[in-house]
Formats: structure tokens, sequence, C-alpha cells
């Protein structure tokens, strides 16, 4: 097993012994930190943002998602297709969901784009298992969201803005989940990540 795995392996069975309670807390928690984010990184307008529905005890993501809408962002979910490529769907509180044919998660229904959708996006709200204090990131383990940022780095928007600074990017984790700096090892794919949103509050990375 990997170092990467073995912390994976061990906030899942963490996250694994929280109760309906704490999830419910820790989604209203970070609904208003991650609005407020939402809105700095808008400029205090409306923007789009991609995020995604966390599920079973993965930090709560539905009431954030609800935040945005009302505070009138748009808001892109992930699709799960083949080759480990994501596509994206406008999101509102009206709109229904499937499980996903490649991934355990719920979809949006709706006109699938591809991500180039993103040059037009103020910010992205990613899933983790784990984040270091270098930016370093655990997701999921299905490498989509590794492919994503990756393309995300090359698209042309994204060059052209390098100097005032690359799309802004907030991973949500429990508080405990954020390690010291250099607790995870960095690979040649990884892209490093901006903050982490937990339900204590926004920590910027570097």
């Amino acid at each position: 097993m990997s170092l990467k795995d073995d912390i994976r392996s061990r906030h899942r069975e963490r996250r694994s012994a929280l109760t309906q309670a704490d999830l419910d807390a820790a989604g209203a928690a970070l609904a208003g930190h991650g609005a407020a984010w939402a809105s700095a990184a808008a400029g205090g307008g409306p923007g789009t943002f991609a995020a995604y529905l966390g599920v079973g005890v993965e930090p709560p993501t539905l009431p954030l998602l609800v935040a945005l809408h009302h505070a009138g962002h748009r808001v892109l979910l992930p699709v799960c297709e083949p080759g480990l490529t994501l596509s994206w769907v406008y999101w509102t509180p009206a709109s229904g969901f499937v499980r996903s044919r490649y991934a355990p998660i719920q979809e949006p229904e709706g006109e699938r784009l591809d991500s180039s959708v993103m040059l037009g996006a103020a910010g992205v709200f990613l899933p983790a298992t784990a984040l270091d204090r270098s930016g370093n990131r655990i997701g999921q383990g299905g490498g989509y969201y590794d492919k994503f940022l990756a393309a995300l780095a090359g698209l042309p928007w994204v060059r052209a803005v390098e100097e005032a600074g690359p799309l802004p990017t907030a991973a949500i984790v429990y508080d405990t989940e954020i390690l010291p700096a250099g607790s995870i090892p960095a690979e040649s794919f990884d892209r490093k990540v901006a903050a982490a949103l937990t339900p204590g509050g926004l920590v910027p990375l570097p």
C-alpha cells in the first residue's frame, strides 16, 4: 500500500464514525464559509463555480450548492466519462440526479459540457480525502480530478492570466484532514490546491 493509499484509508475510516448530526453541522458550516470564498473569488458579484455533490460521509456539499445558487452564482457539477474524463452540467435545486455509470457518485442530468466551460469560471471546489499545508491533495483514488486539473492548467484562458494567478481552487475536507507541509508525496501529474475549505473555515495553502 502506498503512503497516499494509507492516508486515504485512515481518513475514510475516521469519516465512517461521523454521525448524522456531525454531517449536518459540517454541511451548514461549509455552506457559510464556501459562499464567502465564492463571493470573494467572484469579486462580490455573480460567478460560475465548479463543485460536486458529496455523498455518504464525505463533507456534505449540498447546502453549499444551494447557498451558491441563492447567491446568484451558476454551479457546474461533474459527470464521469470514459478515459477518466469529466464533463460538466449546470445545476440548480430543480435538477435531477442519476447514478454514475463509472464512479460511486450521483451525477446531474442535463447538457454535458467539456472542460473549456471553465474559461468563464471564477473558482473550483474540489473533493479530497486529505491535504497538506504545501497544497498537495489526496483525492478519492479514481484519477478523474488529476486529469481535470492538468487540463485546467493547460487552458488558454488560464495561461493568459497566469501573471494574475491561476483559477482559484479550494478542496473540501474536514478540519482534521489538513496535514503538515510535506506529508503528502507530490507526483509529476499532481497539481497544488490553493486553499482548504473545512467546517472550521478557509485555510489558504502555499
